[in-house]
């Protein structure tokens, strides 16, 4: 970078927030996907105006701007792959407005999810996106991906819950769109269009979210099945009962076989695993849901059902869960976390499609994930210093996404598209679609500057 328009860079945001030193550029050169490219500098922001003035410097002079949160998205998106500038949005923590009257709260993209849940608990409301990654991931990052966790069987996903923003455009002029209304249907809906956009048309600086009232009562239950086809025929038959789980989660054989060789908590070892719960305002409506789910347990030929009883129990039940990600990410040198998602009918071929692309390419894939909305998660282990071995990998990965599209899903349901998926896009999009994305970067970015070599754009 010369020497020129560095200083002007830290004329912008000051002496002690500009980094090019190399243990830094080494930090912002990777997310947590398998991507790395390392940046020329990073820039730690703490104002809107700042972006704006940056990103005129960087228009101007073609630099490329990748921003960044927490880097825990396991798409590359954060990853500066054009090099340039590493927008450091972290300093950017505010959480500006909780009105309760208006179930809103304004936030700067840099608050991490589960600060903004601590403070809406005392009000006894929550942002119901409920990312897996929510102790950490930030809300910026929520938006850019439109994340979705344990609750999108019933809640959605980021998207249901933003209602406006502010966002600097790649030529610094700074937007707002949306209002603090529950309802509008003023205009272009450009705020959808930057929720999932993945920071390739602007950097967020401001979100308006919708926030819930908190159920405050749940139950839960756990089953398990010896074959793939009971465990599928459970997930759509619950969505005919005309109840909603605030979750449906889902393992495979190999995660359970996993979770049983690292951990004490000896499950069965059996094809699937469904874990359901049901919230309520009452603890009889909470109830009335969970007879429905397990009735449908019990019509579909399962090993065993278990009830919790109580809070600890309940806790006991979801230690499986939530384990599976941590555990199988100790097993081997490298893995590679997808999440494509079918229709919820189609979720039994994808976990035997899955099986069948482990098997052909003699791999260890561990399934788990969201059942109630599609979202499957496949977790490949693999030993990254094998070059055989990772070309398996990638020919499974492709394997995997075509699979997913053969059976009407999506490449993506919550990480995002990003680097790793990018070449997949065709895939999924037509012609038609893909250049009309193509199109809309162009309008927004017309030098290519902002979060370049993302989402085949």
């Amino acid at each position: 970078m010369k020497e020129k328009i560095k200083q002007m860079l830290i004329d912008v945001v000051g002496d002690k927030n500009f980094t090019d030193h190399q243990i830094d550029m080494i930090s912002y050169s990777y997310d947590a996907s398998e991507h790395r490219h390392r940046p020329i500098c990073g820039l730690r922001v703490e104002t809107t105006q700042q972006i704006s003035e940056i990103l005129k410097i960087a228009n101007k002079e073609r630099i490329p701007v990748t921003p960044r949160g927490a880097g825990t998205g396991l798409s590359g998106m954060a990853v500066p792959i054009k090099g340039g500038i590493v927008l450091d949005l972290s300093r950017m923590n505010k959480i500006v407005e909780i009105s309760i009257q208006d179930r809103l709260a304004i936030v700067q993209p840099g608050v991490v999810y589960a600060e903004l849940e601590n403070a809406l608990s005392p009000h006894g409301f929550f942002f119901p996106p409920d990312p897996a990654s929510g102790k950490v991931s930030t809300l910026g990052g929520n938006v850019a991906t439109n994340a979705g966790g344990l609750k999108g069987a019933k809640y959605g996903t980021t998207r249901d819950y933003v209602l406006g923003l502010q966002v600097v455009l790649p030529d610094g002029r700074v937007m707002r769109t949306g209002s603090k209304a529950m309802k509008s249907v003023s205009g272009f809906d450009l705020t959808r269009l930057f929720v999932g956009s993945e920071g390739t048309l602007g950097v967020v600086t401001e979100i308006i979210l919708k926030i819930n009232p908190r159920p405050p009562a749940t139950s839960t239950a756990l089953a398990t099945f010896d074959r793939l086809d009971d465990a599928g025929r459970v997930v759509s038959q619950i969505m005919f009962t005309g109840i909603i789980p605030s979750a449906l989660e889902i393992l495979g054989r190999h995660t359970i076989q996993a979770i049983n060789q690292n951990t004490d908590l000896n499950l069965p070892e059996v094809d699937a695993m469904i874990l359901a719960e049901t919230n309520g305002y009452t603890a009889e409506e909470t109830d009335f849901q969970m007879k429905k789910v397990i009735s449908v347990f019990q019509k579909n030929n399962p090993r065993e059902i278990k009830l919790a009883k109580t809070e600890e129990e309940a806790r006991g039940l979801w230690m499986a869960r939530k384990s599976a990600y941590g555990v199988l990410a100790r097993i081997k040198t490298h893995f590679v976390l997808e999440d494509v998602t079918v229709p919820m009918a189609n979720i039994s071929d994808l976990l035997k499609g899955i099986e069948t692309i482990a098997d052909k390419y003699h791999l260890q894939i561990a399934t788990f994930g969201h059942a109630g909305d599609g979202n499957l998660h496949p977790q490949i282990l693999y030993d990254g210093y094998d070059a055989e071995e990772v070309a398996r990998v990638e020919a499974a990965i492709s394997d995997l996404f075509h699979l997913a599209i053969d059976l009407d899903g999506t490449l993506t349901g919550e990480h995002g598209i990003g680097i790793s998926k990018a070449r997949y896009m065709p895939l999924e999009h037509d012609p038609v679609a893909l250049q009309m994305m193509r199109t809309l970067k162009k309008t927004f970015d017309p030098n290519q500057i902002l979060n370049p070599g993302k989402m085949a754009l």
